[in-house]
């Protein structure tokens, strides 16, 4: 079994800088061409999008405009090259929003992390994965036979039979969230059976704690996990390395500053936005919702492509302040009204039964009164100003901080 899954994993700088103008004018212009993008790509010259930096100029699709999209025309939004009908699946994830999905090889692309993570021919994995309306089981599946792995269809729940089922069939890797592996194998352990012929695990769906890892790691279980999600498939995976979750080769991932499509310097903190290199379903500049940073560097694995953190929290930080909604947007306006002013972070507060609002300014500026007027016309609010000096504000990606109490 190789190392890496394709040559793709392994290429030098120069070599992606190449693929990517190879490939990007194509994508726009395949992009451009649906219902969906006809005003948003409207003024867009694809052969002029060859680069990251030519990319970051396209406005960010948010889950919301999705979500606005289908609702005028079901159920895809006019996002995707086929018609509903032409695709092997059609998902439901909370929202609700709608999702495609086929059958051919590696679709969502799990197949790259499931590799990484030594699953391949001869292995039985058991996905946990729900199949009902969301994506997460058939994803799975798909990467799994990309890889040439046996699938048993456990879905969630239903832990007895689960066990017997690990059991009986010999499965040798398990696909789920972090956690529910743990309650399998504390259960075949009050059952009196042996699964442990468990010795992968590929996880997503929520935190792997260190102390869970290791846990596993003394069952001799070496368990790895991704960040994917049920639009873009894999976006990032962790290798045996892991130092962080390298990018996957079908995606483009910029960390942009929350509010906004601006990338953020490297290494810190932002909103995660990907491009997904999908002609069926090409998303471009999809912003997650999710907070992420660049992690400087190249995998130990080999991999050359970019790492990330992997998941840091929620961008959506849209908080409620004196019965009005401040918005990550309206923040990183304020910013761009003033050049002097590197970043900004509203905090909420209470005093007594009352909310209160502080702004704090990352500037050499030392007179708070200019920004006063701004901050009532921007936030549609009047607070306390703070001029801090720059690079003292947080590197966590919060540009709106409730610090009030609610129990």
């Amino acid at each position: 079994m190789s190392v890496y899954f394709d040559d793709l994993e392994t290429r030098s700088a120069d070599e992606r800088a190449v693929s990517l103008a190879e490939c990007l004018p194509a994508l726009i212009a395949a992009a451009r061409a649906l219902p969906g993008y006809a005003e948003a790509l409207a003024e867009v010259n694809p052969l002029t999008v060859t680069s990251r930096e030519a990319l970051a100029a396209l406005p960010v699709l948010r889950k919301s405009d999705l979500v606005a999209a289908q609702s005028a025309e079901a159920p895809l939004g006019g996002y995707t090259a086929w018609g509903q009908h032409q695709f092997d699946h059609i998902f439901q994830s909370p929202g609700p929003i709608y999702e495609p999905g086929c059958v051919s090889t590696n679709w969502w692309r799990l197949g790259r992390f499931l590799y990484a993570a030594g699953i391949g021919e001869g292995d039985i994995v058991q996905n946990c994965f729900g199949y009902h309306l969301t994506p997460a089981g058939m994803m799975f599946e798909n990467g799994a036979r990309a890889v040439g792995a046996a699938v048993l269809p456990a879905g969630t729940g239903q832990t007895d039979l689960q066990v017997r089922a690990a059991h009986d069939v010999g499965v040798t890797a398990y696909a789920g969230t972090p956690d529910f592996l743990k309650v399998l194998l504390d259960r075949a352990d009050e059952l009196g059976m042996d699964l442990s012929r468990i010795q992968r695990a590929v996880v997503s769906g929520g935190a792997l704690f260190p102390s869970l890892r290791q846990e596993y790691a003394d069952r001799g279980i070496a368990c790895l996990q991704c960040y994917a999600t049920a639009d873009l498939g894999n976006v990032a995976y962790e290798s045996p390395a892991m130092e962080g979750m390298i990018v996957d080769e079908g995606v483009i991932v910029e960390i942009v500053r929350p509010g906004t499509g601006d990338p953020v310097p490297e290494g810190e903190v932002g909103e995660v936005v990907v491009t997904a290199l999908n002609p069926d379903y090409p998303l471009v500049r999809f912003a997650t919702g999710d907070l992420s940073a660049v992690l400087q560097g190249l995998s130990p694995c080999g991999r050359t492509n970019m790492r990330i953190k992997g998941w840091m929290g929620r961008a959506d930080q849209t908080t409620k302040i004196k019965g009005m909604f401040v918005r990550p947007e309206q923040v990183a306006d304020l910013v761009a009204r003033h050049p002097e002013v590197a970043k900004a972070r509203v905090v909420a507060g209470r005093a007594g039964e009352k909310d209160t609002m502080t702004v704090r300014l990352e500037t050499e500026a030392t007179d708070p009164a200019p920004y006063a007027s701004s901050v009532s016309e921007v936030l549609k609010l009047k607070a306390e100003i703070e001029l801090v000096a720059p690079g003292s504000l947080p590197n966590d990606g919060l540009v709106i901080e409730d610090t009030r109490k609610y129990d």
